[in-house]
């Protein structure tokens, strides 16, 4: 009967204690999944972190469009100017520089008088041939009339008249001698050097002035062999010089050699410049010849082109990624250069941070074309 009286407790008991249990059991696993779940979430976010890390930016570019217009080819050199109309003028006389009637830097004409060496005692000289001819023309003219009387013999009126014509030449050679003691220029142009002072005891051949002829300068430019068959006598050439900046002077080619030199492979071509007033003798210029003109063709600038690998190409911007073009290069021209193949017109070439691009970079065209369009027009003057 005891034992019979405490069953049901001690199944009240089992029962309690087995629910504790289970609802314990509930908790660890709810607590073991809370934290699966926190770790996953971490790994997630950590994941997607890297992922932001992988993710490169795009690279900012300047671009330009390949476009149409009109090309020329030309060679270009280096060269001074030189006067081929130059002259030293000397004394051709002996004397003492008494008058200077030009300065360095005058504009002179051929024939004018530039300075005097003291002409006295040509002056003289001249008085005394003179006297002589006179002397020997009368005695000439009575040796006639004497001879027309058959008063002399024609031996003697022969040897009077040889005696005259040599006096009539040493005159003619003391005025030519007193005509040089006014010191002349023999072509037009400018006095570049003077040499004398007044009161120089002046030699004969002596140097007194040097003249140049600044309406006709050339320039000599020793052309590679390569380009013989281009360069031609009449070409059109531009050239600027460093002392006048700014500034470009037309000329044309006057003359080519025929003669390549074997020591250096170049042959001369002469380049003419008339009228230049601004040009001097001596001036450093960088000549252009244009032997051949293209219009309306595919150009690019020169700025986008990219030739470190032995082969000329250009990056293209195609869905906002950067594509290696390999291209074919016609004429160069300043910084425009000639597109045969490779691209077409309206292209975008990048032009500048084309050093960070690679064959397939995300880029970002940081000026648009259209920007830089609108911005020229903005700086156009307005024609009315």
């Amino acid at each position: 009967m005891k034992l019979s009286r405490q069953h049901p407790f001690m199944v009240i008991c089992l029962v309690s204690l087995l629910s504790a249990t289970l609802v314990m059991s509930a908790c660890k696993s709810q607590s073991k999944d809370a934290k699966n779940d926190d770790a996953v979430a971490k790994s997630d976010q950590k994941d997607k972190k890297d992922g932001d890390k992988d993710k490169v930016d795009a690279i900012p570019v300047e671009v330009a469009l390949a476009s149409k217009r009109s090309i020329s080819a030309s060679y270009s050199g280096t060269a001074s100017l030189e006067a081929p109309g130059e002259a030293q003028v000397v004394a051709k006389t002996s004397g003492v520089m008494v008058q200077l009637m030009a300065e360095e830097g005058d504009l002179v004409h051929a024939g004018q008088v530039l300075a005097r060496i003291d002409p006295e005692k040509t002056r003289l000289e001249v008085q005394r041939q003179q006297a002589t001819v006179n002397k020997l023309a009368n005695n000439y003219r009575r040796a006639q009339e004497l001879l027309a009387q058959k008063l002399v013999s024609t031996e003697a009126s022969d040897q009077i008249r040889y005696d005259l014509e040599s006096a009539r030449a040493s005159l003619d050679m003391a005025k030519l001698e007193l005509s040089y003691t006014n010191i002349t220029t023999p072509i037009d142009g400018v006095i570049a050097q003077r040499m004398v002072k007044p009161g120089n005891l002046i030699n004969l051949n002596a140097p007194v002035f040097r003249i140049v002829n600044t309406s006709h300068l050339e320039a000599v430019l020793n052309v590679p062999e390569r380009e013989m068959s281009t360069l031609k006598a009449g070409l059109p050439l531009r050239m600027s010089v460093d002392a006048l900046p700014g500034q470009v002077f037309n000329g044309k080619v006057d003359r080519v050699s025929p003669v390549v030199d074997s020591g250096s492979g170049t042959f001369r071509v002469v380049c003419a410049f008339d009228g230049a007033n601004k040009l001097r003798p001596g001036m450093f210029g960088r000549v252009e010849i244009v032997y051949d003109q293209r219009a309306d063709v595919l150009t690019l600038p020169r700025t986008a082109l990219l030739e470190d690998e032995g082969e000329s190409a250009v990056y293209v911007v195609r869905n906002k990624k950067a594509v290696r073009v390999p291209v074919q290069l016609g004429y160069l021209d300043g910084e425009v250069a000639e597109v045969r193949s490779g691209v077409k017109e309206g292209d975008q070439v990048i032009t500048a941070g084309k050093v960070a691009v690679r064959d397939g970079t995300e880029v970002e065209v940081i000026k648009p074309v259209a920007t830089q369009v609108a911005a020229n027009d903005a700086k156009a003057p307005v024609k009315k």
